[in-house]
């Protein structure tokens, strides 16, 4: 017996943690910094892990009530029906059920390349197919709507991510609904807003309530997480807003109880948390300005919590990183093997990393220069 041909599908690749490096180069954690993932660094919101704690008791019983408040909750937030919001088990859960709600075996799925694996992924799952639009280095990872529709042909999902992971770019809405305009009656527009705390941009949540100005669109759909600005990744909680006309499909596409009381009731703490929320925003921005400023090489602009920097050979000054106690990501799986992704972290955190990537280079450069010359070691 054995499972059905997976040969199509690649295994997602995360960033590497603290503990995994510290074994493997037999160090003590306490040495490392980790900047990889994106995480969130003043840990969870307070009010949330306050909750957690208080909720562990209670962790026996199914979240069902923790999950029509949460619903309720967000669902006022964004000032959307409580049908309209489409709790899951973090922002790649609400793919899944988007996946399953849309594509027909043999639908293909437009993604940018480069970007997040998991919209493919779940793609594949789902006995779809995947294509690509790419957004280009040379073009600052531009998003526009005429980069999206050169290469779109009748396919059943889009994907925007603004901001855009691993660049940072955005999109401006009027190009996600000129997107929408032109593309088929059947395809939904899905806009990944995972880092959208961060951006000093508007939802797309917008077209799909006909607001600031927009009509009302039936095809359209945004995604949100609670993993960055609220710090929760590790109990994996997100949510897709949709539009109304979809208030049927949640209960035949969802799986029993999508996230757990524990995620429900910290989420519940979390999004009330405006103070934490604010004190993360304001450190990525502190971060990112001081990486641009101060790395000794090109630091794209960025909008989200991490900045993509060109370092030349991204494994070898990533390894180097390492060694140093600084653990970034290597972009070659996004296909970028000239990249870097580096979270923002606090200014401790900012500040060992720039000067330990800017001592790697430093390295590298004069390791580079004298092979040029022909000058080796006695």
């Amino acid at each position: 017996m054995q499972p059905r041909d997976l040969s199509d599908h690649v295994a997602y690749e995360a960033g590497r943690g603290i503990e995994e490096v510290a074994r493997e180069l037999d160090r003590d954690p306490e040495e490392f910094v980790k900047l990889a993932s994106n995480e969130n660094p003043h840990g969870p919101s307070p009010a949330a892990a306050v909750a957690i704690r208080e909720t562990a008791s209670n962790a026996s019983s199914y979240p069902k009530a923790a999950h029509a408040d949460l619903t309720t909750e967000i669902a006022d937030r964004w000032a959307v029906a409580d049908e309209q919001v489409w709790l899951a088990n973090g922002g790649d859960g609400a793919i899944d059920y988007l996946s399953r709600a849309v594509l027909e075996p043999g639908d293909s799925t437009l993604v940018p390349s480069p970007g997040f694996a998991y919209y493919g992924m779940s793609a594949r799952f789902h006995h779809g197919e995947v294509r690509e639009y790419e957004l280009s280095k040379d073009d600052d990872f531009s998003q526009d709507a005429e980069t999206v529709l050169e290469s779109y042909d009748g396919d059943r999902i889009v994907y925007l991510t603004s901001p855009h992971n691993p660049s940072g770019s955005t999109i401006p809405l009027k190009e996600v609904v000129e997107i929408a305009e032109r593309t088929d009656e059947k395809t939904l527009v899905v806009v990944d807003e995972a880092y959208g705390e961060f951006a000093d941009r508007k939802s797309a949540v917008a077209p799909i309530e006909g607001r600031d100005g927009f009509e009302a669109r039936d095809d359209i759909a945004v995604l949100r997480t609670f993993s960055k600005a609220y710090g929760l990744a590790g109990v994996r909680l997100g949510y897709a807003v949709v539009p109304d006309e979809w208030a049927d499909a949640y209960a035949r596409v969802n799986t029993p109880f999508a996230a757990s009381e524990l995620a429900c009731r910290a989420g519940l703490a979390a999004i009330d948390d405006d103070e934490h929320v604010q004190r993360t925003v304001e450190t990525a921005s502190d971060s990112r300005a001081y990486m641009r400023d101060n790395l000794e090489t090109h630091v794209w602009e960025s909008e989200g919590n991490f900045v993509l920097v060109d370092v030349g050979d991204a494994e070898r000054v990533a390894e180097e990183t390492q060694e140093r106690g600084v653990i970034v990501r290597d972009c070659t799986s996004f296909g970028l093997p000239d990249c870097l992704r580096i979270t923002c972290g606090t200014e401790t955190e900012t500040e060992r990393a720039v000067e330990t990537i800017n001592e790697v280079l430093a390295e590298l450069e004069l390791e580079a220069d004298g092979n040029d010359t022909g000058v080796t070691d006695a």
